[in-house]
Order: structure tokens, then C-alpha cells, then sequence
């Protein structure tokens, strides 16, 4: 069983659970698993890896961060920390919308990308990225008219590309929900070993005034 060269990627942050496994380090897809599940992903995701070849051991993990649905983004990152210790493998975040970006560069690669996800509280998460991948700022969470009003890039993909595409009144819309297969054409510099939830908007809850945390 050669997985010394093997990476295996998960995607649980948004309505999709998605898992693919590479090989020669990340350059081949082996195999992958991909469902749009909604809700569910602590009961699916390690029954999804598992239906990899050798049951999705590899030498380094790839694991989404955010932003995204809270619960599942936790449940990505617990399942890639203990598969690591039951492995001895490295383990490296990235940005949920950067593979978003990724997967539209295969449908154009020389123009700027608008990724728009779902959000919280009827708003979208939307981030501008490069042709090359690359953030060209930090992510936002907004409502639909505020994004439209903001943003002119006219590649649009993400779950929420149609309604933003359609609030502004052009662009091309590409509604796509983010797939592990794609995981290997992140750019290098977007991984991280700071496993630690991006959020996508500030905490709802407040503490009562005048109280303080101990």
C-alpha cells in the first residue's frame, strides 16, 4: 500500500460533501466522492472517505476552513485532525471560497472571478479573486443588493452567482458548490497549518451590557 505520496482532501463547509484522494502528491486525481447533502455531513463524511482506495489514507490532508456552515467547517476539521493522528499525516487548511475561484478558472482562465456563497441571515459571502487564484481582497459578507452594487467582475460562480448576476442586471453566472476534485489547482500560498474556522460574519450573540466574560 504505497500512501506516502497520497493526499486527501475534504470539502464539508457549505451544502456539499466532497472528498477526493490524489496520488504523486497531488498532481493525479485517484478517486472522489462528491453529494450535495445540505445537512448531515457528521454522518457522511467519514463513511464518504472511506469508500476511497485504501480507505482514503494518504501522507497530507487538505481541509476547508471557511466560511461557510459553522457546523460543518467543525466537522471537516475534527475529522482531518484525528484522521492525521491515526495516520501520522500532515494536515493544511484553505479558504472555502479559493476553491470556489479554482474550480472557475476551468471556465475561463485569464479573467478576474467574483465567488458568492451562501451567507447567514439572507446574506452572501462574495471575494474577488485574480485569474491566477489569488485573493484580491479579504471576503465580505453582505446583503444581495449591497454585493451587486459593489462588485462589477463579470465571471460569477458560487451557489448565489444566478441571484447576484440577475440583482445587478449582467455578468456570467456559474451556480457551483465547491468539489475536493478541484483542491490540488489552489494556489501553494493559500494553504495553511492554522487550522482554525475563517468566519464568514461577526457572532450574532452578545453578552448582556455592562457583563463581561470571566
Amino acid at each position: 500500500m504505497q500512501t506516502d505520496k497520497r493526499l486527501l482532501a475534504i470539502e464539508c463547509a457549505t451544502e456539499a460533501c466532497s472528498v477526493a484522494l490524489f496520488e504523486d502528491d497531488g498532481m493525479q486525481l485517484l478517486d472522489h466522492r462528491h453529494e450535495t447533502i445540505g445537512r448531515g455531513h457528521a454522518e457522511r463524511l467519514i463513511p464518504l472517505i472511506a469508500e476511497l482506495p485504501d480507505r482514503g489514507r494518504a501522507a497530507r490532508i487538505l481541509v476547508s476552513l471557511g466560511p461557510g456552515s459553522f457546523t460543518g467547517t467543525r466537522i471537516g476539521l475534527a475529522a482531518a485532525r484525528s484522521l492525521a493522528i491515526a495516520w501520522g499525516a500532515e494536515v493544511f487548511g484553505y479558504p472555502t471560497l479559493a476553491l470556489i475561484a479554482a474550480m472557475a478558472r476551468s471556465f475561463d482562465e485569464k479573467r478576474d472571478i467574483l465567488v458568492a456563497m451562501t451567507g447567514g441571515h439572507g446574506e452572501i459571502f462574495v471575494q474577488p479573486f485574480a485569474a491566477s487564484g489569488e485573493p484580491i481582497e479579504s471576503h465580505s459578507s453582505l446583503a444581495p443588493e449591497a454585493a451587486a452594487a459593489r462588485f462589477d467582475i463579470d465571471l460569477v460562480a458560487g451557489a448565489k452567482a444566478s441571484m447576484l448576476v440577475e440583482q445587478r442586471g449582467f455578468g456570467e453566472a456559474h451556480d457551483i458548490l465547491p468539489d475536493a476534485r478541484y483542491a490540488n489547482a489552489l494556489p501553494q500560498a493559500l494553504f495553511t497549518d492554522r487550522l482554525a474556522p475563517i468566519y464568514g460574519r461577526a457572532p450574532d450573540a452578545k453578552l448582556p451590557q455592562g457583563k463581561l466574560r470571566s
